[in-house]
This record gives structure tokens, C-alpha cells and sequence, in this order.
């Protein structure tokens, strides 16, 4: 049993499974959750990607373990360290499956991160959350792009300068998780979502990632109305558009949408 167990197709799971420390993360967990990604970006027979965690947490964080060995290490041993960690959440930020946070107990630290850089979140109504890097005498650094992006600048530097805990309805509003229910039906919730997911096209999830991950809250330029007229002009004539369409006017189930039984 390692320490990332994936299940796969359509929907896989990939469970951090280090539930003594409360899914703590270090260095071979950053690895596993790194190739695990990365192979089920390629995988064909994934659609959807759900990330989870053992036993009483969703993650805790940092292993304090690590970060202790990161304290005494070398400069040249922690800018390695860091790029490692970097690379990981921006390998589940850019997957181009569409990924589900399944969040419980709590997420601290670093495993607010993972929950901001899944596409989507959905926390058991009990789940507590922190930002609590400053409380170690650290900063919320490589995490910080993800939390801004997930509640903007200002809310995001509320979280992180207290490092305090918050209430999954805290949460919620802060635009942390987009969704609550209790604990007993987290699972149903999930899979809820997945089923809505897998009835989309899978290369148009994969182009609208795409092309969101272009988008700013901003003005509308005219770069921005052709690269998003010339993105729809391109996808209109593809196989996919076109069954979708078809699937439409002939009142059956899209190609792509598993069957029962799949």
C-alpha cells in the first residue's frame, strides 16, 4: 500500500494515504501525488479525478518532520525542495481532466493548497480550515497563487497573515469550497458531481480549461474577444461538437456519457 493509492476509470481517486499523521505530506508524498497526475492526464480511460484523503483528514499539511529537516538544509536543498512542491500543485492545477476536491476533518497549510488548486471543492458541513503557515514562522508562499486565485487577493491575505481556523460555512463564503453537505452524504455529493462531469464532452472540458486558464478579471480586450472567437470557431467543427449536437437533435445519450455498467 503506498502512500497515493489510485483507483481509476472513468472517475479515479487518488486518496493520500498517510491517515496516522492526518494525510501530512513531505517529500515522497509530493512525489507519488506528482506521478499520479501526471499519468492520469494521459490515461484515456479517465474523465474525472477526484483527490482524497485517509481516514479523519483531507490533509494537515506539511509534515512537520519536513519541515523540520527543511529548516537545518541549505539554501540550494530548500529552492529544490520548494520547485518540487511548485511543480506538483501546478501539475493538478493544469491537469486537463477536471479534478474534485473531496474535503473532511481538515485542511491545513499546504493541503488548503491542493483543495485550491482542484477545479472544484466540496466539504463535509464539520471541516475546518487554515492557512497556517505564519503560525510556524513561514509564509504561505508557493500556495499563494492558488489562494488568490481561489478567493482573491484580499480575502487571501486575511487567510494568511492569521492563519486562523475557520468553519466550512466560513469557508464557503470565502470561496474556499463551492459546496457543503454533511459528512454522511460526502460521497454521494461527489459522485453527484462526477455523474454531471462525465456527461459533458471531455476534449470541450479540456478546451475550456484551456482557455480559462488564459482568463483575467479585467477589462475585455480585443485580444481576449479573438482568442475567444477563434476558440469556439476551431471547436465548433470538431467529431465531439458535432456528436454533441447530434446526441441533441436525436434525443439519445452523447457518445462520450458511460453507460450503466461501465
Amino acid at each position: 500500500m503506498g502512500i497515493v493509492e489510485i483507483t481509476r476509470a472513468p472517475v479515479a481517486r487518488v486518496r493520500m494515504n498517510r491517515p496516522e499523521i492526518f494525510n501530512a505530506f513531505d517529500e515522497a508524498m509530493i512525489a507519488e501525488l506528482s506521478s499520479a497526475f501526471e499519468s492520469l492526464a494521459t490515461d484515456d480511460t479517465v474523465r474525472v479525478i477526484v483527490l482524497e484523503g485517509a481516514g479523519k483528514a483531507f490533509s494537515a499539511g506539511a509534515d512537520l518532520q519536513w519541515m523540520k529537516r527543511a529548516s537545518t538544509a541549505s539554501r540550494e536543498w530548500n529552492l529544490d525542495d520548494a520547485r518540487r512542491f511548485a511543480s506538483m500543485l501546478h501539475g493538478i492545477h493544469t491537469c486537463p481532466k477536471p479534478t474534485i476536491a473531496r474535503i473532511h476533518g481538515v485542511a491545513l497549510g499546504g493541503g488548503v493548497g491542493l483543495v485550491c488548486a482542484c477545479d472544484i471543492a466540496i466539504a463535509a458541513d464539520d471541516a475546518r480550515f487554515s492557512v497556517s503557515e505564519t503560525r510556524f514562522g513561514i509564509l504561505p508562499s508557493v500556495i499563494g497563487p492558488y489562494l488568490v486565485n481561489a478567493v482573491g487577493k484580499r480575502q487571501a491575505l486575511r487567510l494568511a497573515l492569521t492563519g486562523s481556523r475557520i468553519g466550512a460555512a466560513e469557508a464557503l463564503d470565502a470561496g474556499l469550497v463551492q459546496r457543503l453537505v454533511p459528512f454522511a452524504e460526502l460521497d454521494a455529493a461527489v459522485d453527484a458531481l462526477a455523474a454531471e462531469l462525465l456527461a459533458s464532452g471531455p476534449q470541450a472540458q479540456r478546451e475550456t480549461k484551456a482557455l480559462y486558464a488564459r482568463l483575467e478579471v479585467g477589462p475585455v480586450t480585443p485580444d481576449i474577444r479573438e482568442l475567444t472567437a477563434q476558440t469556439i470557431a476551431r471547436v465548433r467543427g470538431t467529431d465531439e461538437a458535432r456528436e454533441g449536437f447530434a446526441a441533441f437533435l436525436e434525443k439519445r445519450p452523447a457518445a462520450w456519457i458511460p453507460q450503466r455498467g461501465e
